[in-house]
């Protein structure tokens, strides 16, 4: 007995011909053949997106913020904890403390590390901080092998 595309015999899906057990043996009847589809186990297409993680259903986003004061670091993590890359000018609180910047930094850092994030500096004024789903690309520059010249006299 050949099996249809729709799981039908072939002799099933014809009406007048009646359905015979099968030759191979004997003793053991066909299953009758329910009309009705079978349910899924798989969940409908309208939940599939409810199942997927918040992450993968937002946007990323690239913003550019200043950092104006020490507070700005809290409105800088939530922005990362939401998945966007934050480009941070430390230009405005760096005209006020160099301290205040330098403890910001250590903060982002730490911070980056926490959730498995990224930081680097970008230039003398700016830093890039990145959720845990991307990744800064840094170039290694290969150490050279040729002696640098130096102030000092050298030995003859």
């Amino acid at each position: 007995m050949k099996f249809s595309l729709f799981g039908k015999s072939k002799q099933q899906a014809n009406p007048e011909q009646p359905a015979v057990p099968s030759q191979e043996n004997p003793k053991q009847e066909e299953a009758p053949v329910s009309e009705e589809p079978k349910q899924e186990a798989a969940a409908p297409k309208e939940n599939l997106q409810e199942n997927k993680p918040v992450e993968a259903l937002e946007k990323t986003y690239l913003k550019a913020m200043p950092l104006k004061e020490l507070g700005d670091v809290e409105k800088v993590e939530d922005e990362v904890k939401n998945g966007n890359i934050i480009i941070l000018r430390v230009t405005p609180l760096a005209s006020k403390s160099i301290d205040d910047v330098q403890n910001a930094v250590n903060e982002l850092t730490k911070f980056a590390e926490s959730i498995g994030g990224d930081i680097a500096r970008l230039g003398e004024e700016r830093v890039v901080i990145c959720p845990k789903n991307v990744r800064i690309w840094r170039e290694k520059t290969p150490a050279s092998t040729q002696t640098l010249p130096t102030a000092a006299p050298t030995a003859a």
